[in-house]
């Protein structure tokens, strides 16, 4: 057992496992890899998607479409789970990711692609809804660091595996292979669920369904991502200014609502969660451009194959690992700092992306994708633990569950605008000297300053939790 600065006791990873939580924590671990593995393995296949189906003008739906079925799923698993239990929940969610994996393998055209990656993502979203609503459930605060430790190195395995696993298909010609792979990977998710979780009632809770603001989130999401699809510039501008009209317009009157979605601070940004909520969005949104088109910038640039690719880009899952291992015993003052300093890698590395993405200068690239990386490894178990521990108990399962939800919905924002970006320099059309170059520069430039206001948000976050520390 660790003593931190203030005398907060953080538990050993013996303890952390001992008293019988090691079942559950085994299963968070396999719904936190479905999850990451089955979103992050798409990247690196997306080339040869593009070139098979002629989708490239798709690629930033192919991400945000699956993140739109998980935020969707992931906005209601706390109300789901109480309401049916989380054994059936769980199990019925393994069971529609495998249906959804099945649907983007037998997948003919791009619309039926992107049809079952929004309901892989509705299953993957509900997975690890219930996962973090089983770690409010099953471990202690002192227990969390180590917790959200071990998830985001599965995240930083996943982000290496994945793109790997995805390229050795890709090369061989085979990437439907993948999501058949996948979609074993959710029954036995399933399985696992139905043997280990105890079986319990479900309970009526109070309040409904958060249906309206689930429905502008995704309408607004929707709307966003097919502004980057469609051919009428006068249709694009009208589209952007309106997505955004409705994420706003979700957060506000989720704060009204008798039915939430989010905890009742959530939305006010000078709360501790609400800082906290604004930070995982715009780092994010801010990110995810890199990990879209990365692999097919690599392949037409370099002329690297989508293994090789793969392994590029695993430099930010590795240091992603390293960091967040490096970290995960820190003491509460050191949790509030690195959650500024890893705050404040994400747009230094993106910055130095946009100029050398291109390049061909693959240490620079390689340098920028570690410290990317290095920057969510800092700081994002230490933003999870400073959400958890500041939910009462009457919001534990909503509250958790937002987690999710609200990096989703960033994450799919972020999706949305760089496909934007992106398909305005030509990428949509083909891949070309001219449109790979505008593209690699604007993909990771255009999350610079949301990444920074990201970093103002984490700067506000850590400021509150000195107040309550």
């Amino acid at each position: 057992m660790e003593l931190g600065p203030t005398g907060e006791e953080t538990a050993s990873w013996r303890e952390t496992l001992a008293d019988g939580r090691w079942p559950a924590f085994a299963l968070i671990m396999l719904g936190i890899w479905l999850m990451a593995a089955d979103a992050l393995v798409t990247s690196t296949i997306m080339p040869s998607v593009g070139r098979d189906l002629d989708g490239y003008a798709w690629f930033g739906w192919a991400t945000s479409g699956y993140l739109v079925g998980v935020v969707a799923a992931s906005s209601c698993a706390g109300w789901l789970s109480d309401r049916i239990g989380l054994r059936p929940a769980m199990i019925g969610s393994g069971l529609l990711l495998a249906t959804g994996c099945a649907i983007s393998a037998l997948g003919a055209d791009m619309p039926v692609f992107v049809a079952g990656r929004m309901v892989q993502g509705i299953g993957a979203g509900w997975v690890a809804g219930f996962c973090y609503v089983t770690i409010n459930l099953v471990f202690d605060a002192r227990y969390l660091a180590r917790v959200f430790a071990a998830a985001t190195a599965i995240w930083g395995v996943a982000t290496f595996v994945g793109p790997l696993v995805g390229g050795l298909f890709a090369d061989a010609g085979n990437w439907r292979g993948v999501f058949w792979l996948f979609g074993a990977q959710a029954i036995l998710f399933a399985l696992a669920a139905g043997w280990l979780i105890p079986a319990s009632k479900g309970k009526p809770g109070e309040g409904g369904l958060p249906l309206l603001q689930i429905a502008l989130i995704v309408i607004g999401v929707s709307a966003l991502s097919s502004a980057g699809v469609v051919e009428s510039g006068m249709v694009q501008i009208l589209l952007v200014p309106v997505s955004l009209f409705l994420l706003a317009a979700a957060v506000i009157l989720d704060r009204r609502a008798r039915a939430r979605l989010l905890p009742r601070n959530a939305a006010r940004f000078g709360t501790l969660i609400g800082a906290a909520y604004a930070t995982y969005f715009l780092l994010l949104a801010g990110e995810v451009g890199f990990a879209i088109y990365a692999p097919a910038i690599l392949q037409f640039t370099i002329g690297l194959s989508a293994t090789e690719a793969g392994y590029v880009v695993a430099a930010e899952a590795f240091a992603w690992t390293v960091a967040a291992l490096a970290v995960s015993g820190s003491g509460p003052v050191w949790r509030r700092r690195w959650i500024v300093i890893g705050a404040a890698c994400i747009p230094s590395a993106l910055l130095l992306l946009s100029a050398v993405l291109t390049s061909g200068l693959l240490v620079l690239i390689v340098a920028g994708g570690a410290l990317l990386g290095s920057g969510f490894g800092l700081s994002y178990s230490f933003i999870s633990r400073t959400v958890m521990a500041s939910l009462d108990e009457d919001e534990r399962a909503t509250g958790s569950a937002g987690i999710g939800a609200v990096r989703d919905a960033g994450a799919a924002t972020g999706a949305a605008i760089a496909g934007i970006v992106a398909n305005l320099t030509g990428f949509a059309s083909g891949l070309t000297v001219e449109s790979v170059a505008l593209a690699g520069f604007w993909v990771c430039a255009i999350g610079v300053p949301i990444a920074c206001l990201g970093l103002l948000a984490a700067i506000r976050l850590t400021k509150i939790a000195r107040k309550f520390a």
